[in-house]
């Protein structure tokens, strides 16, 4: 209670008994005290006058909306102008009440510490659905890291195992074609198609390894990986599909790799699903300390509804990728003229990688009993 008169802060004390709001009070008149009070601990409302000796309301009222935004302040005072009343809600007072008409003191407590429960209520309620879209989000990344080391660690093994074996078949089939007598031509030619399929088999094996996790993206880098997709897209689809990069050398951590190739194929999938394209262009550049990846295609162009359609995972999938890193992807339709994504990741984000994130949004949750 921000009061010099001590009768007039008694009669408020007062009428809060008789109006059934049980309070204890601490009643200071300089702006030391009052901000040391503030600053022991915040109150659950301030009642103070509009003029003091040594003070001024509206500086107790920034004081507090500094120290304290979260408490109701109330003037309480012997006379307000309907001006400086008006003036005074504009600064951020909860309300004002005059002393000579004490009776609106309760009503007008009641509902300021009405209204201060419920923004708190409504804050604990967004910090918990913060921390809970952090969990997820963290759990997003980390099940994606999962994904690609299981499927790094399939495409070896499909490779190493399935390729090693079916060579080595071969060799045997060859070794063993070559033993047969020159008059057994049927058995020799059916020898020479059982190569021939497993040739094919071995070529289907190295595609396989290579859309589970292509080899060259680790060991030549994002540019020879996307250009690899983009041949491997036209070959596929007969869709031109041209990459052009206006970078010479370019080494970047394997998470960001992986972001932006598999940004790019989910981008060509939803070309061949829905753009009904016949060219895509893919340029990448730097940009302001970030790593910009610009797909343009010449379809039918998404629409807005397509864009923010909460069911669309490839989307939502791409989208999170890019935030796990620090970017984001911005989708952009014109009808019949095409489409353009354009995905920015900072090339050197202050992060934690993939499972360090979700290791450590684990530990920060609290236990059981704690």
């Amino acid at each position: 209670m921000l009061e010099d008169n001590a009768a007039d802060a008694e009669l408020i004390a007062h009428t809060l008994r008789e109006g059934g709001i049980p309070s204890s009070n601490r009643r200071v008149e300089t702006k030391p005290d009052y901000v040391r009070e503030l600053e022991a601990g915040p109150p659950d409302m301030i009642l103070s006058d509009y003029e003091l000796p040594a003070f001024d309301g509206y500086k107790a009222l920034a004081i507090a909306q500094k120290k304290c935004p979260e408490v109701p302040f109330i003037f309480v005072t012997g006379t307000l102008g309907e001006e400086v009343a008006i003036e005074t809600l504009k600064h951020g007072a909860t309300d004002y009440v005059i002393k000579t008409r004490l009776s609106r003191l309760v009503p007008s407590v009641q509902r300021a510490l009405r209204e201060a429960q419920e923004r708190a209520e409504r804050k604990r309620a967004e910090e918990g659905l913060r921390k809970s879209h952090e969990q997820l989000r963290a759990l997003s990344v980390y099940l994606q890291y999962v994904r690609e080391e299981e499927q790094t660690r399939i495409a070896r093994e499909v490779h190493d195992e399935l390729g090693q074996a079916l060579t080595g078949l071969k060799l045997d089939l060859s070794r063993l074609s070559g033993q047969l007598p020159k008059h057994l031509k049927p058995q020799i030619e059916r020898m020479d198609l059982m190569s021939t399929r497993i040739d094919t088999t071995i070529q289907t094996v190295r595609r396989i390894a290579s859309e589970l996790r292509p080899g060259m993206l680790d060991d030549l880098g994002l540019v020879a990986a996307l250009e690899w997709q983009a041949n491997e897209f036209q070959t596929r689809t007969g869709i031109a599909c041209e990459v052009t990069t206006m970078l010479e050398e370019l080494l970047l951590d394997q998470d960001l790799n992986t972001a932006f190739f598999r940004i790019f194929q989910e981008t060509l999938t939803n070309v061949i699903r829905h753009a009904a394209a016949t060219r895509v262009e893919v340029l990448l550049r730097k940009e302001a300390g970030a790593l910009v990846m610009e797909i343009r295609d010449n379809g039918r162009g998404i629409s807005e509804a397509q864009i923010s359609n909460t069911k669309s995972t490839g989307l939502r999938g791409m989208r999170e990728r890019a935030a796990a890193l620090g970017g984001e992807v911005d989708i952009h339709g014109w009808p019949g003229k095409g489409t353009t994504v354009t995905v920015g990741i900072p090339l050197r984000p202050a992060r934690k990688s993939a499972k360090r994130i979700h290791e450590d949004s684990h530990r920060r949750r609290p236990r059981d009993g704690a």
